[in-house]
């Protein structure tokens, strides 16, 4: 062989030992994440209706994924735009400054709404309730790491029927977030992300989907008497509909759709409607099938508003998560056909769970009970009045945290420690409240974990009160008796469901204590990007044992 030959054998073979090396380093992730988060899905419903549930929705999650089956919610309170904002940043109120769906803005008395932004303008209707954006939320989100880790070739998009729900785990730096306008029936979005709505979204918005979806009315999807895991259909501490004498099947909605397209958050089909719409997310950003990792997140929230209806034991929601399960079956069949088995990754939580209805505990001999906040702040008032001389020393009552009027306070050189102090012994003595708590001296309080944590990881001196109210297990505030809320401590609100599947997930489960902070910090660890800034989770690395590349 002479030296030419030689030369080029030794440059092709050279050419090729780099560029092995080159694909053996590199980065492997998978071409699509899709985050679910189903509104007010307590951990037990995955069991509950599981015999119920298809092979290809929640059976395939547990079957096919891994499953953290202890994972906890550790923070306070447990409300939506906490959850989401949480799970897509791994941080806390304390830090990540969403302290609740509202707030009030402690140093100047201002109302807030979590993602209300009045600097920018509403795409795709001529309501107001596209002046919204992520500005309030002041660190980065899991989705914000992976578009700064690909230099921004990641497409991120977030869709649900709330605007918080879209807005938060979309992140600042999104290319798009929409949701639901009631006013028109159309998903939408704000001038923060876009001047217009895209051509896919507005033939979308034309197919008028809620009038199509509520068209046969609202029935059982089996016959009525199968439902087993539900209390009768006909009773007291359920929620009504518009012109319903009782809250039982059919439900008659198509009128009510036509009248309010807002109704349709209210139905199982409010769902259907979401993850049809993010196929058509998918389908029109072309998510999958870029040159880096697409993230989509998706929120089913009309879980959320019927448990709120109906509550947790009703054949309302029994029937709504039967019928979510074919929504998803139907969904991961679409991600199968476009982006490819095992090429896309998917996990799936919640933002909160729910109480049971006191009319249901009550009837079942255990113990519960609404707890009366207007009535206590009133007397808690007339009492500091009494005591100190001073009238309304407290200024706002929000999310079980109370605040002070300081400038009456200072005004008249009142003990600002001594105010806080008669205003937790009242607290402490009324009925149902079994904590109440100066969080500024909380290492003085007799509060047993975990709760404490999950006071000290809610509180943002700048967004929540000092003093915080902790209920009786079961109590819950609210002014009737029908259906359910959550915000609490207790297991029923803080312990979700966390199933990831799909692109390099072992099957499996755990039983291992799990905290919501964990999941963007397993998801960077599972992308190999940074974790998002405000992230105070650990890595599940059960899941982490698979992945390829360095």
């Amino acid at each position: 062989m002479n030296f030419t030959k030689k030369f080029f054998l030794f440059l092709f073979l050279g050419c090729f030992i780099s560029i092995t090396i080159l694909n053996a380093q590199k980065i492997t992730r998978p071409k699509l994440v899709v985050g679910i988060a189903v509104d007010q899905m307590r951990w037990d419903y995955l069991y509950r209706y599981y015999p119920r549930y298809q092979d290809g929705g929640f059976k395939r999650l547990l079957n096919e994924g891994f499953s953290c089956e202890n994972t906890f919610i550790n923070y306070l309170p447990s409300y939506t735009a906490v959850g989401h904002t949480t799970i897509f940043t791994g941080s806390v109120p304390a830090i990540d400054g969403i302290t609740g769906n509202d707030w009030i803005d402690q140093i100047t008395g201002r109302k807030w709404y979590c993602t209300e932004d009045t600097a920018v303008s509403t795409v795709g209707s001529s309501s107001k309730e596209g002046q919204m954006s992520p500005r309030n939320l002041l660190v980065s989100t899991i989705t914000d790491e992976l578009r700064l880790a690909t230099n921004f070739e990641s497409r991120v998009v977030g869709v649900s029927l709330k605007d918080r729900a879209s807005i938060l785990p979309a992140g600042h730096t999104a290319n798009g977030a929409f949701w639901f306008d009631d006013a028109t029936g159309n998903f939408i979005t704000s001038t923060y992300y876009m001047k217009e709505l895209p051509s896919w979204a507005n033939n979308f918005n034309k197919l008028k989907m809620p009038e199509k979806l509520s068209e046969k009315e609202w029935n059982t999807l089996f016959p009525v008497s199968s439902y087993t895991q539900s209390t009768a259909d006909d009773v007291p501490w359920e929620g009504l509909f518009k012109n319903e004498k009782s809250p039982v099947f059919p439900h008659r909605i198509s009128a009510l759709v036509k009248q309010d397209k807002g109704n349709i958050r209210t139905t199982p089909f409010g769902n259907t409607l979401t993850l049809d719409f993010a196929k058509a997310a998918i389908e029109g950003y072309n998510l999958g099938n870029g040159k880096a990792t697409d993230f989509l997140t998706v929120n089913c929230a009309s879980t959320d508003y019927v448990g709120h209806k109906y509550g947790p034991n009703s054949i309302e929601v029994e029937d709504v998560y039967l019928r979510l399960d074919r929504d998803l079956a139907s969904f991961f069949s679409f991600l199968d056909n476009k982006i490819g088995k095992g090429n896309y990754l998917v996990f799936l939580s919640a933002d909160h769970g729910a109480a049971n209805s006191v009319g249901f505990m009550e009837d079942h001999n255990l113990p519960a009970d609404l707890l009366p906040t207007d009535e206590i702040e009133t007397n808690l008032v007339n009492f500091l009045h009494q005591k100190f001389g001073v009238d309304k020393l407290i200024s706002s009552s929000i999310n079980y945290h109370l605040s002070f009027d300081m400038k009456k306070i200072e005004d008249n050189k009142l003990d600002y420690e001594d105010v806080k102090k008669a205003t937790v012994s009242f607290l402490e003595k009324q009925p149902g409240i079994q904590f109440a708590v100066d969080i500024e001296n909380i290492g003085d309080a007799p509060v047993p974990e975990p709760i404490k944590t999950a006071i000290i990881n809610g509180y943002n001196s700048k967004r929540t009160g000092p003093v915080i109210i902790i209920p009786e297990p079961a109590w819950y505030g609210g002014r009737s008796k029908a259906g359910t809320t959550h915000g609490n401590w207790n297991p029923y609100d803080t312990h979700i469901p966390l199933v990831f599947f799909g692109w390099h997930i072992p099957q499996g489960s755990t039983n291992r204590k799990v905290n919501m902070t964990d999941i963007s910090a397993t998801l960077a660890a599972l992308l190999h990007i940074q974790q998002p800034n405000g992230c105070v989770g650990e890595v599940i690395t059960e899941l982490t044992s698979n992945i390829g590349g360095k």
